[in-house]
């Protein structure tokens, strides 16, 4: 049964829904082979709890352009990428040692705290650290199982698993080339964009709208489509999160204040502030960004900088013309209804967001 455009809202909740029963199935599966790995579960359970959805909504939203319908199957297929992203994650915090995501304690830090609390033997750190890189491993092997238990045809399924695949390469060497540009201390601005390209305009939205159309069976038009508009929402998507990692509001983030200047992340936004700053700016920048010690001064004086060099006004300014160019590319594109004006209200929620 088709659905119309105005029931766009509740898919994050249908989504959520698939989730809570995909999970309710691999608790006992893990508890028979020991209670003891409970916490594993809870750990997922309580990433999974909360999200923005966008990787389901355009893989759900790519098949729908297509010209599939609605139904439990393509829910579900859509869903897995949830489970992928629930990996990246787990591991993008322990790369950056980031205490909280998503306004709770990061996976690391939840397995460290069992541990301390439960007064056992070694490191809790290292426990907690190799207990979160176990459960985001976890998460990719379900991201697969949750794919191929969808219910969709064969066929389909055949379609979809080189781009799944594709995609997930390009995450890791995604986020490879991310922790090599804050151990290099960042390069040029079209460096830190090409890191975005990989790191999360092709994962984010490119890959999963191709997931959904090599689903459907769609041919080489649409995928082009899909790219053009794909690729300039994604870098726009990246740019507005760089922004909020240092501007926005923790109780709308659920990170910590300017928690991206901590990291020493080399993002366009700090890229562009180090090209443009004068000396003593530099020097500002020098000494405080990647300080883990860093306050709410230092944060302060990091802000004065992006801000008084232009830098914030540059991305702005970047987003704004990459959603441009976006959605020139989905007005020109074969793009079927109601996909169509859902995408274009997803470019809003991708790109004006606030947490």
């Amino acid at each position: 049964m088709s659905r119309s455009p105005l029931d766009a809202a509740d898919l994050r909740q249908r989504v959520q829904q698939q989730l809570d029963a995909f999970l309710a199935v691999q608790g006992p599966r893990l508890d028979a082979v020991s209670a003891d790995l409970a916490p594993l579960v809870d750990a997922v359970v309580a990433l999974l709890s909360g999200g923005k959805r966008l990787r389901p909504a355009f893989c759900y939203w790519g098949w729908r352009g297509a010209g599939g319908d609605d139904g439990e199957g393509i829910l579900r297929a859509a869903t897995a990428l949830e489970l992928l992203q629930a990996c990246a994650l787990i591991h993008d915090d322990v790369m950056d040692g980031s205490d909280t995501r998503r306004g709770q304690p990061a996976a690391h830090r939840r397995f460290e705290t069992l541990h301390r609390d439960s007064s056992w033997a070694g490191s809790a750190e290292a426990f907690g650290v190799g207990a979160a890189i176990l459960v985001g491993d976890l998460c990719l092997s379900w991201c697969d199982q949750l794919l191929f238990e969808s219910g969709l045809p064969g066929e389909a399924l055949l379609r979809a698993k080189p781009v799944l695949d594709e995609m997930r390469s390009e995450l890791m060497a995604g986020q490879y080339l991310d922790l090599l540009e804050q151990a290099v201390g960042g390069g040029s601005v079209e460096r830190a964009r090409h890191v975005i390209r990989f790191k999360s305009a092709k994962y984010t939205i490119e890959r999963p709208l191709h997931l959904g159309a090599a689903l459907a069976g769609a041919g080489p038009d649409l995928l082009a489509t899909y790219s053009a508009f794909g690729l300039p929402l994604g870098e726009a998507f990246q740019l507005r999160d760089d922004v909020l990692g240092v501007f926005g509001d923790p109780e709308r983030t659920g990170k910590p204040a300017g928690d991206d200047l901590r990291e020493g992340k080399r993002t366009v936004l700090v890229t562009v502030a180090a090209e443009r700053a004068s000396a003593a700016q530099a020097t500002v920048l020098l000494r405080h960004l990647g300080d883990p010690a860093l306050d709410r001064a230092g944060v302060d004086l990091l802000r004065a900088v992006i801000v008084d060099t232009g830098a914030l006004a540059h991305v702005e300014a970047l987003i704004t013309e990459q959603t441009a160019r976006a959605l020139a590319a989905l007005e020109s594109g074969q793009v079927a209804e109601p996909a169509r004006a859902v995408l274009a209200e997803l470019v809003v929620a991708a790109t004006e967001r606030q947490g």
